[in-house]
């Protein structure tokens, strides 16, 4: 039997009436273990030391935890940390709620300057939220934005759509979701009124129906009986009726005849479960408590055999040749489609020629003539059969003729004309074009599955990191005498490319190649497209969602899009010219084009735009450099406002009368006085590093 991971919606019902008694303790600090485990230390008056623990990974649970099974406070608190210890210490714990039926809970904390929202969702991939009055998210342990919700920093956060909730339904509520139904009693229960797998057939039980039946064979007195087991249990529930359980499986030895290991906890015992032995407690959150902390310790112990390293460097080629595969198709995919362009084009092109083959052929066949003797015609009548050069041969089966110009071979239908036979070959190339978009998903998807394997490779071979001590909360990275690197290359660091405040990743390229290739290959229909008006500025992409994910149509706030604007100004010739300002613009995709009006060219890396613009005008251009040593140690440069809260120190710049390489040089000298590691600094932020995120041209530290 497999062990629950994860708390149920009935779960909750019990649990928020319990956590609801600590309501007026105060909270003293908050911890992140890892990026899924969140520990809130509070005091009560009453009961003393209270420690909530909230977990929202493969494993998701949220209780009240005794002090003993509470693990020892990490080292070296992320910024999501000390963010809630600046918004919660000292702050009184007023309520917690259940959304609905859902399973998210809302823990309410109050403080005289402002109150704190904190959202667990216990469901899907898990995240946990915080709130400002407003209801606007603070941060979040993982960005979603999607069509139907968006959970991110300065945007209002965004529930998932509302579920049927069995407590607010009568028996006609009820009776009508059962009969919409087409399947079974028990899996309609489970998913059309989300009472989840245990508590549907545990319903069906205490009903007395059988599970199996159909819902379209089942009788009103089905339905009613399960509708008075449904009110029975959620009613005993909701009034704290509860006899919480701790489940065993049955034990396989003879030293402990009566249980196994824990295998699930419930706030009331289940018919379902009385084939397996059970501990009972007295509360719901005590049995949570006892569940949660010892879920792993029956698992099978370390045999104390050398664990093999993976062998990872052979996965990793296997992922490299997989992409190199995945880019050899993409360019076939673009010669293929450059192709039937081009042929298109090329009837155009001498539109007289294949107008009068395609007129003689077409005349032939209504006159009775085969194939066959039209073949022979073109092939013997040199000029005297109009269109007779371009002739190459017939396809008989196909009923089709074929002719070549410009080097290209061209099969086309007599019966439709040159404009429908450049037609079809405009339309294959778009649908070739099409099958580019699915396999560039397809090269993101492995490059993730390669950085995965990477991923882990590091952290097979990582030393442990040094421990800190409790109290070594608010790290000063400038002062540290030694700070570890860490450090992940991401497929990005190629181009230039900062993030915004929000998180959005904007990319830019650094020669005519990135620039194509920043459009072909990683500019989707839902991004972001910017270009400084002054010539010389690199091709601007900001991306809605990161190559991993679908492609989604959501809002960009205006901050973020100034700062992807400013970004693409203070990269053009604006800033080298030393000029202190300049205009950008911002059109979606399906503007940009590689097909330039009539009459003009475009160099290579140049695209043609159509249609309005976004204009911003009068930027002033505005640059920084910074250094970041959590999570991944490195150099970040971009708008000052963007990665101003990225970095742990950043230095100014503007244009001036410094090579890049030599304002490099400046700004490093500047870290190494600013850090006691000044080892660090070498190997995280050389010169040359720094020169990879500073503007093209000449710079000065600004005053």
């Amino acid at each position: 039997m497999d062990q629950k991971r994860e708390v149920t919606s009935v779960d909750l019902v019990a649990l928020t009436a319990e956590l609801n008694e600590y309501a007026g303790a105060k909270v003293d600090k908050a911890y992140l273990y890892g990026d899924d485990l969140l520990r809130l230390k509070m005091r009560d008056f009453d009961r003393g030391r209270v420690e909530l623990l909230i977990e929202v990974g493969d494993t998701k649970r949220a209780h009240v935890a005794d002090p003993t099974h509470v693990p020892d406070a990490p080292g070296r608190p992320p910024n999501f940390a000390k963010m809630l210890r600046n918004r919660l210490s000292g702050a009184d714990f007023h309520e917690v709620r259940q959304h609905g039926f859902d399973r998210i809970l809302e823990f309410e904390f109050r403080r005289e300057d402002a109150d704190t929202t904190v959202v667990a969702e216990l469901f899907g991939d898990g995240n946990i939220a915080v709130l400002d009055p407003q209801g606007e998210v603070v941060d979040s342990l993982d960005t979603v934005r999607l069509q139907s919700r968006t959970v991110a920093p300065g945007r209002e956060y965004g529930f998932p759509s509302a579920r049927v909730n069995p407590l607010e339904l009568d028996y006609e509520g009820f009776a009508a979701k059962m009969r919409e139904s087409d399947t079974d009693l028990v899996r309609t229960l489970a998913t059309q009124l989300n009472f989840g797998g245990l508590y549907a057939e545990e319903l069906c039980s205490l009903a007395g129906v059988e599970k199996t039946k159909d819902v379209g064979e089942a009788t009103e007195s089905d339905l009613e009986a399960l509708f008075e087991a449904s009110d029975r249990l959620l009613g005993a529930i909701e009034a704290g009726d509860l006899d919480p359980r701790v489940y065993y499986e049955p034990a396989d030895d003879e030293e402990d005849a009566d249980r196994g290991a824990r295998v699930d906890v419930t706030p009331v015992d289940l018919q379902e479960y009385d084939h397996l032995p059970s501990e009972a407690f007295d509360s719901f959150d005590a049995a949570l408590d006892d569940y949660f902390t010892n879920l792993d310790t029956s698992e099978d112990e370390d045999s104390g055999e050398t664990v093999e390293r993976p062998d990872f460097e052979n996965e990793i080629e296997k992922q490299q040749r997989i992409i190199e595969q995945q880019e050899q198709a993409i360019e076939d995919f673009e010669r293929q489609a450059e192709a039937e362009r081009e042929k298109a084009e090329a009837l155009y092109g001498h539109y007289d020629l294949v107008d009068d083959l395609l007129t003689a052929v077409q005349e032939a066949r209504e006159a009775g003539h085969g194939w066959q003797d039209i073949a022979e015609t073109f092939e013997d009548a040199a000029g005297d059969v109009p269109g007779a050069e371009a002739f190459s041969g017939v396809d008989e089966s196909e009923g089709m003729v074929l002719v070549r110009i410009d080097d290209h071979t061209v099969t086309l239908d007599p019966e439709s004309g040159v404009e429908k036979n450049a037609d079809r070959l405009y339309t294959e190339a778009k649908r070739i074009e099409e099958k580019k978009a699915g396999a560039r998903a397809a090269i993101e998807n492995t490059r993730e599955d390669l950085e995965a394997v990477k991923q882990r490779r590091d952290e097979w071979e990582a030393e442990p990191e040094p421990e800190f001590e409790e109290d070594d909360e608010d790290v000063d990275w400038l002062a540290r005498a030694s700070i570890p690197i860490r450090h992940q290359e991401q497929w990005y660091e190629r181009f230039r490319w900062f993030r915004t405040s929000e998180g959005f990743l904007v990319l830019g390229g650094r020669d005519a190649d990135q620039n194509e290739e920043l459009v072909k290959k990683y500019m989707d229909r839902y991004d972001r497209f910017f270009h400084s008006q002054a010539h010389g500025g690199p091709i601007t992409v900001l991306k809605t969602s990161e190559p991993s994910e679908p492609s989604n149509d959501i809002e960009v706030p205006d901050r973020d899009k100034r700062q992807a604007a400013q970004f693409a100004v203070s990269c053009s010739s604006v800033w080298k010219d030393g000029r202190g300002a300049g205009d950008a613009y911002m059109v979606s995709p399906d503007q940009v084009s590689k097909t330039p009006e009539s009459g003009e060219y475009l160099e290579k890396g140049g695209f043609a735009i159509r249609g309005d613009r976004t204009y911003f005008r009068d930027l002033p251009v505005d640059w920084a450099v910074g250094i970041t040593c959590e999570p991944n140690t490195r150099v970040l440069g971009g708008p000052t406002d963007a990665i101003r809260d990225q970095v742990e120190t950043l230095v100014e710049v503007e244009p001036g009368r410094y090579a890049q390489g030599d304002a490099a040089k400046r700004i490093y000298r500047e870290f190494r006085e600013r850090f006691a590691d000044q080892s660090f600094v070498r190997k995280v932020a050389s010169p040359g590093e720094i020169q990879k995120y500073m503007p093209p041209g000449g710079s000065r530290i600004r005053d």
